[in-house]
């Protein structure tokens, strides 16, 4: 390259007016850096050349200072255009943070590719009492973007516009077919479309994909396009990543709160008591990976305590790793809770957090926050204290382990433990589980099903654990450590987010008291109802062939438990204060009450600050909508995978109860899986069948014929839908027989058309 030699310099005719001179040679780096600062509008190579006044020899070595520079980082490629990296544009859509102060709003960039551009910048809105737009926390605007502090200086966002945000997209399965391509639908309300070859976007046979609709011809008629590939939850062994997706539940951590993990240090004795020589364990299923929990127990020495215990509970001190306002603290708010499904966790915190640093792991240093409760003989707490401690679990044991222990087959691991650490952590239990029965809390124990996955991510079986007297134990100790740490803070008048379920609303309980009439049970019209009515009817209903359906519509009849700055007790513990403390790993109320105690106690300065106190109520709002969420995606990838377990078997019979009655038909849950399906009520028989809300029953107009919630039955599988989560069923069984609707006498002979159902499903059964 010919170096043009100095002298006075002199601009090129095509050259921008105002461009620094670069006719002794090409712009520096710095020169090209601070040409895209000045001039955000200026975002092509052609651009840049015309602004430097670059042609002839220069143009290749100029591009090459380019190349360069994207190398380098600083900037980056988008299609044809180029960007300084991390740089936004003078008018941008932002997503107002949810957690800002009302006072003090921040946002970030809707759009922003943190691993082409870096850590998603922070903005501060601007507040302006005269605008005329006033966003508010979680608002979409579209705002004017400035820049103070030259190239690298911070942002301010100038609201223009308050945006509606963009419905979710729709997303499904494609299917590879003869005539090309359909769109297998997630939602079950959606139907099929055809992918046209060409919007196919890349996608491959068996693709979870996001889609625009568009429609074609006179007739309008819908067709799907590509428009992002997910990926494919056969190759990941991940039926759950449907859920993930079309709940909008984040699973992947930014690239930032992985950094912020893996800088963290172990913490240290400093502010801490040392109770690493106290043998304390941790009880948990099997397969657990992170150990948030750790117990022990001792008979009380003191002689004014005769047959009493105290019981400590260790808990994981997540908050001297998340500190408030930090990366990893900004996630875990948005998370909300951990989300477990059978193929995978999505967890609230990096398992660098998770699994190693706050898991109470056997023969290891860990900080813990620990409630030392004194317990009398029959169980009632005398007194209890917080402290912030390091422990060093002795023991890592599984349920099964543990109770075998204590039931005559200790191993070598529960061998040693026998006599000095489990048999007193059961003494004391013994005497918890007598307070526990005189406060009454809801006793509604009903099964739980696990799946059970092969290697490739399908379900090989299903089973119900046993419910073990080591898992009340432990449920018995965090429900007490939980009443203590609302006990405390109420104490210490901090404000704190409760746990709270409230009483069952008049209408759930009117529906319930109809349902037990029509079994001729009785229930409690006191305006006062507590725990030991439900309990009374569910002992009445032990052992009959009605014991499950009453178990159901008791639990029906439940309001919802949720977290709330204000306290409404928690009914179905029968407890008038609680909140929860025990889980801080995979709950971040439960990181909330942890900072709210440090702070209350004065056990630290990584507490609850004082200006996100006025805040909890709406954090308690958040998180109760993030488990609500984890809760249908949980349910939603179980009916997946058992959907797709059974797929392979239409035309089998099963057997199973009846799980729900609408108007449209009854839903049968199967004993052998706990599949949830659907019959149609058009396919119940030749009769017309009327939903009976008061008996929780479809019943035949003509024939009587009635089918009732909890009522057993056989029924044939038709049709199976993996990828909606659904199955359809045909009912075998013949109803009970009672009066038809709005007749007045007892039972009713099977008329002309009752027994022509009645041929008809005997011929089905054939």
């Amino acid at each position: 390259m010919t170096r043009k030699s100095p002298g006075t310099p002199k601009k090129d005719a095509g050259q921008i007016a105002g461009s620094p001179d670069t006719s002794s040679g090409l712009p520096t780096q710095e020169q090209v850096m601070q040409a895209l600062t000045d001039h955000p509008d200026m975002s092509s190579k052609r651009d840049l050349t015309r602004y430097f006044g670059i042609k002839g020899d220069d143009r290749a070595p100029f591009k090459k200072l380019l190349k360069e520079l994207e190398g380098e980082g600083l900037i980056r490629r988008q299609r044809k255009s180029l960007k300084k990296t991390g740089a936004l544009p003078p008018v941008t859509v932002l997503d107002v943070l949810p957690d800002s102060d009302p006072e003090e709003l921040f946002a970030v960039p809707a759009k922003w590719d943190e691993a082409a551009d870096g850590p998603r910048p922070k903005l501060r809105v601007a507040e302006d009492r005269k605008a005329r737009v006033a966003p508010g926390p979680g608002d979409r605007i579209l705002a004017r973007i400035e820049q103070s502090g030259g190239a690298a200086g911070r942002y301010t966002a100038r609201p223009m516009k308050i945006l509606d945000k963009p419905r979710r997209a729709q997303i499904g399965i494609v299917r590879l077919d003869d005539d090309g391509a359909r769109l297998l639908p997630v939602d079950r309300k959606n139907k099929e479309m055809r992918i046209p070859a060409s919007d196919l976007g890349g996608a491959k046979n068996g693709d979870l994909v996001e889609i625009d609709v568009t429609t074609s011809g006179r007739l309008m008629i819908p067709r799907a396009k590509v428009t992002k590939v997910i990926g494919s939850p056969a190759s990941e062994g991940a039926v759950s990543l449907i859920a993930l997706h079309n709940l909008e539940i984040p699973y992947q951590f930014p690239a930032s709160v992985l950094r912020a993990a893996e800088a963290a240090k172990p913490a240290t004795l400093k502010g801490r008591e040392d109770w690493r020589d106290m043998a304390f364990i941790t009880i948990d299923p099997a397969d657990a990976k992170d150990h948030d929990d750790a117990v022990m127990a001792v008979a009380d020495d003191d002689s004014a305590n005769q047959g009493g215990h105290v019981v400590y509970v260790a808990i994981a001190d997540v908050a001297a790793y998340v500190t408030p306002g930090s990366d990893l603290d900004k996630e875990a708010y948005l998370r909300g809770n951990s989300v477990y499904f059978p193929d995978r966790v999505v967890p609230m915190l990096p398992e660098r957090i998770s699994n190693d640093l706050c898991s109470l792991r056997e023969g290891e240093n860990r900080p813990a926050l620990a409630v030392r409760m004194v317990l009398d003989a029959e169980g009632h707490r005398k007194s209890h204290s917080f402290h912030r401690v390091m422990i060093r679990s002795v023991a890592k044991l599984s349920y099964n382990q543990a109770q075998a222990a204590v039931d005559g087959r200790p191993d070598d691991t529960t061998g040693p433990l026998l006599d000095g650490v489990l048999k007193p952590l059961w003494a004391a239990y013994g005497t918890m589980a007598k307070s526990r029965d005189k406060r009454g809390p809801l006793n509604l124990d009903l099964p739980e099903r696990k799946i059970i996955l092969d290697e490739n991510g399908l379900v090989d079986r299903v089973h119900v654990p046993p419910r073990l007297e080591a898992h009340r134990l432990i449920e018995e100790m965090m429900i007490a450590a939980n009443v203590c740490a609302a006990e405390t803070l109420e104490r210490q008048h901090s404000p704190l987010i409760y746990r709270t379920h409230d009483v069952p609303g008049e209408e759930k309980l009117a529906a319930l008291r109809d349902f037990l009439g029509s079994l001729n049970l009785s229930f409690s019209r006191s305006d006062a109802v507590r725990p030991h009515h439900f309990n009374q009817v569910l002992s009445k209903a032990e052992g009959s062939a009605h014991a499950h359906q009453v178990s159901e519509m008791v639990l029906r009849s439940q309001a919802q438990a949720e977290y709330s700055k204000e306290n409404f007790g928690h009914f179905g513990l029968n407890l008038d204060r609680y909140a929860h403390f025990t889980s801080p790993i995979r709950r971040y109320a439960d990181l909330v009450v942890h900072r709210a105690l440090i702070s209350a106690l004065k056990l630290g300065k990584d507490g609850l600050r004082f200006e996100d106190e006025a805040g909890l109520s709406a954090v308690a709002q958040h998180i109760s909508s993030t488990e609500r969420r984890a809760m249908i995606a949980e349910r939603e990838t179980v009916d997946r995978l058992i959907a797709q377990f059974l797929a392979g078997r239409i035309g089998a019979r099963f057997h199973g109860k009846v799980s729900g009655v609408t108007r449209s038909g009854l839903f049968v849950k199967l004993d052998e899986s706990g599949a949830d399906g659907f019959v149609p009520a058009s396919s119940l028989g030749s009769d017309y069948f009327r939903h009976v809300e008061e008996q929780q029953a479809m019943i035949g107009e003509r024939t009587g014929e009635r089918f009732r919630l909890g009522d057993k039955v056989e029924v044939r599988l038709l049709e199976a839908a993996p990828v909606a989560g659904a199955l359809r069923f045909e009912i075998l069984s013949d109803g009970e027989r009672v009066a038809p609707p709005g007749s007045a006498r007892g039972h009713r002979r099977l008329g002309r058309v009752g027994k022509a159902a009645h041929r008809s499903k005997k011929a089905k059964r054939r």
